[in-house]
């Protein structure tokens, strides 16, 4: 939308008052901080399930990955969101996992653990595509100009749900066990479903499919990898994600360096995540004011002084390095999920979002497979000087990145044929 009327609305209030007066804006955020809160306390109390019923910390490991691994499947997942109506299926989507959650009551003794693993990983491939069409029915349900804000809100809202959400679920895993942490995840998704009902959006008519499945999956990833504004976005992203993968994996090994017990990680947490929850309310305004791809290479050269200098053995920078760790990263997040949102034809963002994230979310799990094996090898101090040079580097190739196309703009008429 290009009238008077929306630039002053751009230039005007804060971003959270702005998001909050936007009706539609306001429960799609509301629907994310209460499905999310439930998803990490699940995190926490499926491992820790696991663990308590056999003992085992490699099986307990296995939670994480079959929550995971569906994000592989991001391109053939992404098309559901883009063959359905968008609207009925977030309902669905959260309808179905309340029921599935609901399951879980009957995991008990270790030979019906197939139950939780076969369940989460339904969890992970349904977040794929609860994912995409929220991120598709966000980029038609509110105003273009709040994009970069919602996406910056959205940011902090979890950030915020995760210091949180773990403290609930290992309540009530103490308390109730397994089953009443999968009641309390249950329960926010048919919330969620509620919240998401109450959208109003117009009916809308999927594009009929053209062409053979194969090519219908992987036409998401073509237009992304050709388009000269998200290329450059999304390959600095699974290159920064890896590299946090690989600084996350130290984290302990700066811990001991410190002098201090295992569970300082957590408070090193808890910094970062402050750290995020600021960058989001923030990260609105500085998208309109220099761009994504510049504020993505602003918020990696943070990130990239401040893994290296983590390597420093001091509690006062280790603190700080763990607030800028946390205002860093998120940059290039935000900055790609509103791009894609702002770049995209509407018959196409599921598969472009839902491919989005498999190339910058995936590379997160290698890096931290990756890193567990070189602490054990060099040491944590050379790695992270190395990774900072690396995030240096990719900030770089962000600020110089085709400078002769124009990337996404802040403002304009909506993607073409955006179905809702």
């Amino acid at each position: 939308m290009t009238t008077e009327k929306t630039k002053k609305t751009d230039r005007a209030g804060r971003p959270v008052a702005r998001v909050v007066r936007d009706r539609d804006a306001a429960l799609c955020l509301a629907g994310v901080v209460i499905s999310g809160f439930g998803t990490s306390a699940l995190w926490l109390a499926s491992g820790v399930w696991v663990k308590d019923l056999t003992g085992s910390d490699g099986l307990a490991a296995l939670c994480m990955l079959a929550m995971w691994a569906p994000t592989l499947a991001g391109p053939l997942l992404g098309t559901l969101a883009d063959r359905t109506r968008r609207k009925p299926l977030l309902i669905g989507a959260s309808l179905l996992m309340a029921a599935l959650l609901l399951t879980l009551c009957a995991v008990d003794p270790p030979h019906v653990l197939w139950l939780l693993y076969a369940v989460l990983c339904v969890y992970g491939a349904a977040g794929v595509v609860h994912d995409a069409a929220e991120s598709a029915l966000i980029a038609t349900a509110v105003d273009r100009s709040l994009h970069g804000d919602f996406n910056g809100l959205r940011m902090t809202a979890n950030e915020g749900v995760k210091l949180l959400a773990p403290l609930a679920g290992a309540g009530l895993y103490a308390a109730y066990g397994g089953p009443g942490v999968a009641l309390l995840d249950a329960l926010t998704f048919l919330l969620a479903a509620v919240v998401y009902a109450f959208l109003r959006v117009p009916a809308d008519r999927p594009v009929p499919p053209a062409g053979s499945r194969r090519a219908r999956t992987v036409e998401g990833a073509r237009f992304l990898w050709s388009h000269p504004g998200l290329r450059p976005l999304v390959r600095a992203g699974g290159a920064t994600m890896l590299c946090a993968g690989l600084s996350g994996a130290l984290v302990h090994a700066v811990v001991d360096d410190l002098g201090h017990s295992p569970a300082y990680a957590g408070v090193l947490y808890a910094v970062q995540g402050a750290g995020s929850v600021t960058v989001g309310v923030l990260a609105g305004p500085a998208l309109r004011r220099v761009g994504a791809r510049r504020f993505a290479a602003y918020g990696i050269a943070l990130l990239a002084a401040a893994v290296a200098l983590r390597a420093v053995p001091s509690d006062p920078l280790a603190w700080a390095c763990s607030a800028a760790i946390g205002a860093g990263l998120p940059t290039i997040l935000i900055a790609t999920l509103t791009a894609v949102q702002r770049a995209t034809p509407g018959p196409l963002l599921g598969r472009v979002t839902a491919t989005a994230n498999t190339l910058v979310f995936a590379p997160n799990v290698l890096g931290l497979a990756a890193g567990a094996a070189l602490v054990e090898l060099v040491g944590h101090r050379l790695p992270l000087a190395a990774l900072g040079c690396a995030l240096a580097a990719t900030a770089a190739t962000l600020w110089h990145a085709d400078p002769a196309h124009p990337e996404p703009a802040a403002s304009g008429t909506p993607s073409d044929g955006s179905p809702t």
